[in-house]
């Protein structure tokens, strides 16, 4: 099974993470942002990856350090459990509607780490939670994951469902380029017969 954890200690947060790839989207988030777990959570239902995340972090600052390392975190445990990434789909895509919204993500499993943010939020905050942080995240994972990542939210209005629809999007494409592919099951999905470089 295709699984890993991480676990990341600094001066500003103390996380773990676990994934399990093969999961059914079991997922187990306790960060102590209200909004951020439930993004986390729809994250492992509609990627069916197993996740179990626990991050204690200094929010009595903001939410920036545990959402970031949170990332990083969770970037490194799936990378980690891709192992050689042989036979994975690699490439997938998604529109993601969430009411009247739309977002576009696509994700390449490359070893390149790229993001492409092109996300507006008609509002700073969804509750306590600082849109910006949405951001983060993304970049944060996409580095860390070691893909190369567009998500683009091609039109909406309301922020929670312009972030909703961001994530469920990216569980969406995640859970199809990591998926095996039948036909080619011990096989690197790229001409240069490695990934990551």
């Amino acid at each position: 099974m295709r699984t890993a954890t991480i676990k990341r200690k600094t001066k500003e947060t103390d996380i773990e993470v676990t994934v399990n790839l093969d999961g059914t989207g079991v997922s187990n988030i306790a960060t102590g942002i209200g909004f951020f777990d439930h993004m986390l959570d729809l994250l492992a239902r509609h990627s069916r990856i197993d996740l179990t995340v626990k991050a204690v972090g200094d929010l009595h600052i903001d939410h920036h350090h545990t959402t970031e390392d949170t990332g990083i975190a969770l970037g490194q445990a799936v990378k980690q459990a891709l192992g050689t990434m042989a036979g994975i789909t690699r490439y997938a895509g998604v529109h993601m509607p969430m009411d009247e919204t739309l977002s576009r993500v696509v994700i390449d499993i490359s070893g390149r780490p790229v993001l492409v943010f092109k996300v507006d939020f008609p509002r700073d905050k969804i509750g306590e939670f600082d849109t910006e942080l949405v951001r983060e995240w993304f970049q944060a994972f996409a580095m860390n994951a070691g893909v190369t990542l567009h998500v683009e939210t091609l039109y909406g209005d309301n922020s929670h469902h312009i972030a909703e629809s961001c994530f469920k999007g990216l569980a969406r494409a995640l859970r199809a380029a990591v998926a095996i592919d039948p036909k080619a099951v011990d096989e690197i999905p790229s001409t240069k017969g490695s990934l990551g470089g």
